[in-house]
């Protein structure tokens, strides 16, 4: 179960690097969008492909008693869960798709790349699921390379955009535990994004509405683009933590550092200097680290 976890989470983290730089590219075709706007038909696609999966899955199930919904909503403590991981998700977006407009990709990517910490946190405060001190140390070297990659520096115009990138890992990570717990608690994936996506778009309206501007041809394809990497991402950290606990997979969420410099590169031309090289080599060396010691445990 932990390969498939790991296979999901670098799925995941290649479907939000890829989001992320359509995101960003989005304003490169028309006048640059609000987070609130982006966001919205970022979700729009995520809530279609998630209704599809669902209502297909259903579909197959022959008089479903009680139906699949009913079961993933069954409880109160399942609803609250629900509630807050929409609710976490949705704070993640707009502050992720705020920072992304005001600095580079990289930085903003690295900055919610945060969320690995948070989530494991947040999963041994109130899941009550240990972390072993070599899973720990695998995610401070992965942090410590993708500061090499970004360098940030938390002064000047850049602070606040800065600052609410990192609040938006912090919700993520939220998001991610309250993902982990609804999972060991057998809620359908499909349902979870499709309670979220649904959560998200309503949520993002009443901001969206007063700055609404219209989109070019190309930024409605971006965004679509953009919105169905994003259901990729979503699909895949869903799946993954039902695979597995995060002390196990969350390091591998770093691939998606170095996914954004390989977009950066292709998209805005950005050519990784030396410390960023340095960077992407401390990353791996933390996963293969991580991956040789599971072997030779295992032998």
């Amino acid at each position: 179960m932990k390969a498939k976890g790991i296979a999901a989470i670098v799925a995941s983290a290649l479907g939000f690097a890829l989001m992320a730089a359509l995101v960003r590219l989005a304003d490169d075709y028309g006048e640059p969008l609000s987070a609130f706007q982006k966001s919205f038909f970022r979700n729009l696609v995520a809530f279609a492909v998630a209704a599809a999966v669902y209502w297909r899955r259903r579909s197959r199930v022959a008089n479903p008693a009680p139906p699949a919904f009913a079961k993933a909503t069954a409880g109160r403590r399942t609803t609250f869960l629900l509630i807050a991981r929409a609710a976490f998700g949705t704070l993640g977006i707009f502050a992720n798709f705020y920072a992304l407009s005001h600095i580079p990709i990289a930085t903003g990517q690295m900055l919610n790349k945060t969320a690995p910490f948070f989530t494991v946190a947040f999963a041994w405060a109130f899941l009550g699921e240990r972390t072993l001190p070599r899973q720990a140390a695998a995610l401070a070297v992965a942090f410590a390379g993708a500061v090499l990659v970004v360098k940030p520096g938390f002064a000047g115009a850049e602070a606040f955009p800065l600052a609410v990138g990192l609040l938006g890992g912090a919700a993520a990570g939220a998001a991610y535990a309250c993902v982990r717990a609804l999972r060991r608690r057998g809620a359908d994936p499909a349902y979870i994004i499709l309670y979220f996506s649904v959560f998200s778009c309503l949520a993002a309206v009443p901001f969206m509405l007063p700055g609404l501007k219209p989109m070019t041809f190309a930024q409605v394809a971006v965004l679509l683009g953009a919105g169905g990497a994003a259901a990729v991402g979503q699909f895949g950290v869903t799946l993954a933590y039902g695979y597995a606990a995060p002390r196990d997979i969350a390091v591998y969420d770093y691939s998606s550092v170095l996914f954004a410099a390989a977009f950066g590169y292709l998209f805005f031309a950005q050519v990784p200097d030396i410390f960023s090289v340095l960077g992407f080599a401390v990353i791996l060396a933390a996963l293969v680290l991580l991956n040789s010691r599971r072997r030779h445990r295992g032998s």
